[in-house]
């Protein structure tokens, strides 16, 4: 009797201990980046006490298209973030360039999307987006590029991607092509946490976005 109770509190406790390994195997191993994180001069001084749970927050401005877009187009799928402005002559190019191996290895998967946003919405108008969009190859509905009013696109930056620092918001439109932005790009889950940050001139750190988006994409 006393053999058989033994056998029973080894199953009950062994069960649990399997069945949480085989979650944990199957869970990304990536890290839930949160604003408290993030060197503070990027975070917007409203969210800068936030240690955990971060979100994307909710947006509305215009695409390529000039279609309206929201953060409903990123609802329950991975993405890949990125700021830049089509006549810089430095990064952007080769960010650029990285973000279509990206769209090359996820091309026509419906569960992920491809978020790039100006930071000069003055001359980055939809026309000038779609022509950008159209030289680098784009997926239209899968690889979105987004302006619209420049308080928000800042406002976004700093208070959910964790991209932009004050003094470069500011300086843009006086600076022009001079301006100094992010290399970054955002990986966000389906759950809209940030999962990390890659340096989008960096073929290698590019290589492991492409490897993490996949273990994202998954099945639970």
């Amino acid at each position: 009797m006393k053999r058989l109770v033994f056998i029973a509190l080894i199953l009950v406790i062994a069960i649990p201990i399997a069945y949480f390994m085989v979650n944990q195997a199957n869970t990304p191993n990536l890290p839930f980046i949160n604003p408290t994180d993030v060197q503070s001069e990027m975070v917007d001084s409203s969210v800068q006490h936030i240690g955990r749970n971060h979100k994307i927050g909710s947006f509305n401005l215009r695409d390529e298209q000039n279609n309206a877009i929201s953060d409903k187009v990123i609802e329950g799928k991975v993405c890949v973030a990125e700021y830049f402005f089509t006549t810089c002559g430095s990064i952007c190019p080769i960010m650029n360039k990285q973000m279509q191996r990206v769209q090359a290895a996820f091309k026509g998967n419906s569960k992920f999307e491809i978020l790039s946003f100006t930071v000069d919405p003055e001359n980055d108008g939809p026309e000038q987006m779609l022509a950008y969009a159209k030289a680098h190859g784009y997926q239209p509905g899968q690889w979105h590029f987004i302006t619209g009013d420049k308080k928000a696109l800042y406002s976004l930056a700093r208070t959910s991607f964790f991209v932009l620092k004050p003094a470069e918001a500011e300086n843009l439109g006086d600076a022009g092509s001079d301006f100094i932005h992010t290399n970054n790009f955002v990986l966000v889950d389906q759950d809209r946490h940030i999962r990390g940050y890659y340096d989008g001139t960096n073929a290698a750190e590019v290589d492991q976005l492409i490897l993490d988006i996949e273990k994202l994409l998954e099945p639970k």
